[in-house]
């Protein structure tokens, strides 16, 4: 029989984490489906209401970027879909032309509110010790 080798193991490691992310990701997406919400849409929501925690308050858009496993445009692109379905709504941050404040709706934090006993159900049914 052979021994594995540390890399193997890494490797092997490596290849359950996916794994595990890849389902975990699906099954949130399966939950969340039925009111209008991805699992990368939910993840947005979810850090605005961490970062913004008081009606009203923005987020920078670049504040996001490094906290979502998206690409730039990729959240780009979310944010708007979001802001179409009313959930959230940006602006052009004065100090930077270049900036974007994002901000959750009333709606945005309500489906947030009424989603996320789901996601967590999610997650301690995939990620917890059994």
């Amino acid at each position: 029989m052979a021994v594995k080798t540390a890399g193997a193991r890494l490797e092997e490691r490596w290849r359950e984490i996916l794994s595990v992310h890849a389902r975990t990701m699906c099954e949130i997406d399966r939950v969340l489906h039925p009111h209008g919400l991805g699992a990368s849409d939910f993840e947005v929501l979810d850090i605005l209401v961490a970062e913004a925690s008081e009606e009203g308050a923005q987020c920078r858009v670049q504040n996001l970027v490094g906290r979502v496993h998206l690409s730039q445009s990729a959240l780009s692109r979310l944010i708007a879909r979001l802001e179409k379905e009313g959930l959230v709504e940006r602006s052009m941050c004065a100090e930077d032309r270049r900036g974007v404040w994002v901000a959750l709706t009333r709606r945005g934090r309500d489906l947030h509110a009424e989603v996320l006993p789901l996601q967590r159900s999610v997650l301690a049914r995939m990620l917890g010790d059994h």
